[in-house]
């Protein structure tokens, strides 16, 4: 039997299946992420027809369905439309530790809002409207996790 077979058969005997990729994110994300991570500034794009703006940044509009390039950088503030907090830790599922919440945050100048955590405030004070700021990492890599949370204010 090849090796490379045995290898899989273990892993499979373990209950673990690793397969290593990658993928490309592609124009726009590449946009994002690489700004993200270089100059800590949040990208977004904007319809040329509806006016309406994306962030995370899309090619093609939603609602309007017409390709998007222009681009329109977004402050790092913005408010908590929805939440649920994290109160249990799964060890190596969770990227900060509890207690924290995952919302959606419309950012400011953005026309629908995206999933990201916050903590660092009293989140029992956490509503609807809640304002919040992006806190970046120090060592950042290319990826929605280069804003480490958002921050009530």
């Amino acid at each position: 039997m090849a090796k490379g077979k045995q290898q899989v058969e273990e892993m499979v005997r373990k209950g673990r299946i690793k397969v290593p990729y990658t993928w490309y994110v592609g124009e726009y994300g590449s946009k994002f992420y690489t700004e993200l991570r270089d100059n800590k500034k949040i990208w977004g794009t904007k319809c040329p027809k509806c006016g309406k703006v994306a962030a995370p940044p899309r090619k093609f509009c939603g609602q309007c369905f017409v390709p998007i390039t222009d681009w329109v950088e977004l402050k790092d503030t913005g408010v908590v439309q929805t939440w649920t907090i994290v109160r249990y830790d799964a060890p190596g599922l969770r990227p900060l530790k509890p207690p924290y919440a995952y919302a959606v945050i419309k950012l400011d100048g953005a026309d629908a809002g995206f999933v990201h955590m916050v903590a660092g405030g009293d989140l029992k004070k956490l509503k609807a409207g809640t304002r919040v700021k992006a806190v970046f990492r120090e060592e950042r890599q290319g990826n929605l996790l280069d804003i480490q949370y958002f921050q009530p204010v």
